[in-house]
């Protein structure tokens, strides 16, 4: 992406694009005509497998009131007894984020929450179930907007550690 094509995009985006161009990353976001709010409109509009499917969800660690992202596959659900035992580790607890609280720690509204270029840096795990796939896309920070990568990228872009924070099936 050249800097003409960045001030077309909301401002999130932008931020976003910014991120994966300085990072040297090949593939700028991308602007869907529907929305892409949840996981499968995400799959359905690319035309990829549902856990292709980067999903972040962010929660609230009640201790310091940090934000946690994780970063699953589309097609799992996330064991919050798995993420809570890995980031509070002083026995705290995890709770739910409200879309006032993610809007405000990660400067993106819920539908559209980028795995990077946060308001304010989270607690990040990546869900190692997304190593299934070579290929995976991302929301780039806004409800249209995504991005292409690998599992290795992500977690070279993010710098977050890989673990296994889904529901047993």
């Amino acid at each position: 992406m050249c800097g003409a094509e960045l001030h077309s995009l909301p401002e999130t985006v932008q931020r976003v694009a910014r991120v994966l161009q300085d990072a040297g990353h090949d593939h700028g976001p991308v602007m869907l005509d529907d929305a892409a709010r949840t996981a499968q409109q995400a799959a359905d509009a690319l035309g990829v497998a549902l856990g292709q499917i980067a999903k972040s969800i962010i929660f609230r660690r009640k201790s310091d009131d940090a934000a946690v992202l994780v970063i699953t596959s589309g097609d799992l659900r996330v064991d919050e007894k798995k993420v809570q035992a890995l980031v509070c580790t002083d026995g705290g607890k995890l709770g739910r984020a409200d879309a006032d609280f993610v809007k405000a720690r990660t400067g993106f509204s819920i539908g559209g929450v980028s795995p990077l270029a946060h308001a304010v840096a989270p607690v990040t795990l990546i869900d190692a179930q997304l190593s299934r796939f070579d290929e995976i896309w991302a929301a780039a920070g806004h409800p249209h907007a995504v991005f292409r990568l690998s599992p290795a990228q992500l977690q070279s872009l993010t710098g977050a550690p890989v673990h296994d924070v889904t529901v047993e099936a």
